[in-house]
């Protein structure tokens, strides 16, 4: 006979270790100083990703557009360079340390998306340039996606997810098995869903924001014209004639709320971080 499970008892134990686990695993994003909570491993996270990017170029078509693929990477070593002068002159630990960054040009015109996954593997669709247009076009895509790396959203988000489950779990045994019952009864994750509309989604057009600005210092940084950038946004909402969610069921921002936002950064990024000086 299994002996019952004093569920205080257990609620107690588990509320002091994920106390203690939250408060020693704390972190700010780099520049905005956003607090961030860290407790998944970043190399693996990394190695992780190399390996899903072997098999993404493995997998997916390469454009044998040299000349756009060439000045993806023009952009991106202008960057990095800039990224690591930057956090080099201001005295702080650069996040970009360990990266192995690589780009590759994906032909799909059906897909204007672009990706930068941990460590710096990145990729652009060919679809995307319908969109960006021009180099600041693109330098201003490609500042966003560099930045969701640099920031370590993909660590914040493995580690909010993994608390997220922790937190769930206890909330079930909590509720005397409640919350299970309904999901068993409804054929759905109501929980998951819950979580994600009222925690996990705020939290990544958090993110999304955050890339937003420090795309935009990393491409003033280095030496492109960011007054591109809410054209980008402009462009988009054309090819997405409105197809988009209510924004609180939305991982990103609304196109309104993200230009706004973006023009009123414009002038303060310009004169607060112009191109930097190589040294």
């Amino acid at each position: 006979m299994k002996k019952k499970i004093n569920r205080r008892k257990f609620l107690t134990y588990m509320g002091c270790s994920c106390c203690g686990f939250v408060l020693n695993s704390c972190a700010s994003a780099p520049i905005t100083d956003r607090k961030q909570l860290k407790i998944v491993n970043e190399a693996k996270l990394n190695a992780q990703a190399a390996k899903i990017f072997e098999k993404v170029k493995k997998k997916e078509k390469l454009s044998k557009d040299t000349k756009t693929l060439n000045l993806i990477k023009e952009i991106g070593k202008k960057m990095e360079d800039s990224i690591g002068e930057y956090f080099y002159q201001a005295k702080l630990d650069d996040p970009t340390k360990y990266f192995e960054w690589e780009y590759i040009l994906i032909e799909n015109r059906k897909v204007r998306n672009a990706w930068c996954m941990p460590g710096g593997k990145i990729a652009v669709y060919t679809g995307i340039l319908d969109v960006t247009k021009n180099t600041n076009g693109l330098a201003a895509v490609m500042g966003h996606e560099i930045a969701h790396a640099v920031a370590k959203h993909s660590v914040e988000r493995a580690s909010r997810g993994t608390l997220l489950n922790v937190g769930t779990k206890i909330i079930d045994i909590a509720s005397g098995g409640v919350l299970s019952d309904i999901n068993q009864a409804t054929g759905m994750d109501t929980v998951g869903l819950l979580s994600q509309l009222g925690i996990m989604a705020p939290f990544n057009r958090k993110q999304e924001s955050e890339a937003d600005y420090l795309g935009m210092i990393f491409s003033s940084l280095s030496g492109y014209d960011i007054r591109e950038t809410p054209k980008i946004w402009e462009r988009m909402k054309k090819y997405n004639k409105g197809k988009q969610p209510p924004e609180f069921m939305s991982t990103h921002p609304s196109a309104e709320n993200r230009i706004k936002k973006i023009n009123e950064w414009t002038n303060k990024i310009i004169l607060e971080y112009p191109p930097i000086k190589i040294s």
